[in-house]
């Protein structure tokens, strides 16, 4: 049996490899294994980030939330448990932008929550 050689297939995927690196510092651009190194952590920190992100804007979510609700004087999480106990099943997001953009609709959204938390 013929022995396969590896050559092109080898080189397109390190060069693949490098044009992803391009821009990196020093060896981390020229050298394929240092380059390969520096992509899986880039790959690994680009995805815990996308996770990150997300979690990030939930967070902004609640605190605008928190600061809409108590202008009703109810606080956030008697706000949450009211939203479910009254069926309201738009998410924070939702809500969120609700509260900024349409003051009045967040308004009757806050009085249906007081009538299910009485």
């Amino acid at each position: 049996m013929v022995r396969v050689r590896m050559g092109v297939a080898r080189h397109g995927r390190k060069k693949r490899t490098l044009k992803l690196a391009k821009g990196y510092r020093g060896n981390r651009s020229k050298c394929y294994r240092t380059a390969m190194e520096t992509l899986l952590r880039a790959w690994r920190y680009a995805f815990n980030d996308r996770r990150r992100r997300r979690r990030g804007f939930r967070k902004i979510w609640i605190i605008r939330l928190n600061a809409a609700v108590r202008e009703h004087q109810i606080s956030y999480s008697r706000f949450i448990c009211g939203a479910k106990k009254a069926g309201i099943e738009l998410n924070r997001k939702q809500l969120s932008e609700i509260a900024i953009h349409d003051p009045n609709g967040f308004g009757a959204i806050c009085k249906r929550v007081k009538a299910a938390l009485a």
